[in-house]
């Protein structure tokens, strides 16, 4: 079962893959398995998870893909995290609660301090100084960058601005996410996020599970 952390502290579960390999279904997924083990759980993502999150939310999710250097995504990335901690992420473990997040700093690690630019010095001295709260564990859902594109192209909607840097660019993510979780094995599992969505949703309660025990 999963429970709350030390001194009645809430868990704190992020989800990171590349666009397209579910994580928004299996966040879902997780939800409700929790939730029928009597699991307070708040569902929430990123970029933002809070009104004013949401507000810079679209102004990096949507129009053309060079409109921001990496380094004013790395500041409005921060800056939406920030609210997004401070509104909704800590009050909500703070009351013991289990937080699931789709996306988080690590997805700022790879897309900007790793793959449009070498960054990644910046992304965590910026995380330290500004952010200061890291994941109890992070759920990383690997799949094959074609099915992803694929899955995308299904999806449709408006918040395409990072797919629209093609396919090597989601390849260089993948790596980047894979290397991630070889770096940090304690914190990161890597799930892999082909097969239906029942099938991955077990591998994922799983691990979760467990993580935990």
């Amino acid at each position: 079962m999963l429970s709350a952390g030390a001194e009645g502290r809430g868990r704190f579960i992020t989800f990171e893959g590349i666009d397209g390999a579910g994580k928004t279904t299996q966040i879902a997924r997780l939800a409700e398995h929790l939730r029928a083990r009597n699991v307070k759980v708040t569902v929430t993502r990123e970029p933002g998870g809070s009104p004013g999150a949401e507000l810079i939310r679209s102004l990096l999710v949507k129009g053309d893909p060079g409109r921001w250097s990496p380094e004013t995504e790395i500041l409005l990335f921060a800056a939406a995290r920030r609210d997004h901690v401070e509104r909704l992420i800590r009050p909500a473990l703070d009351r013991g609660e289990t937080v699931l997040c789709d996306r988080y700093v690590d997805s700022t690690r790879v897309y900007q301090g790793t793959v449009r630019a070498a960054l990644r010095d910046l992304v965590d001295r910026v995380h330290d100084l500004a952010i200061g709260l890291d994941p109890d564990l992070t759920l990383i859902l690997d799949l094959d960058p074609g099915a992803a594109v694929s899955r995308g192209a299904r999806r449709g909607g408006r918040e395409t601005r990072f797919e629209g840097f093609g396919p090597e660019f989601q390849r260089s993510l993948r790596e980047g996410f894979l290397a991630l979780a070889a770096a940090e094995p304690r914190r990161c599992r890597v799930i892999p996020a082909d097969g239906p969505a029942e099938v991955v949703a077990a591998r994922v309660a799983a691990v979760a599970e467990e993580a935990f025990s």
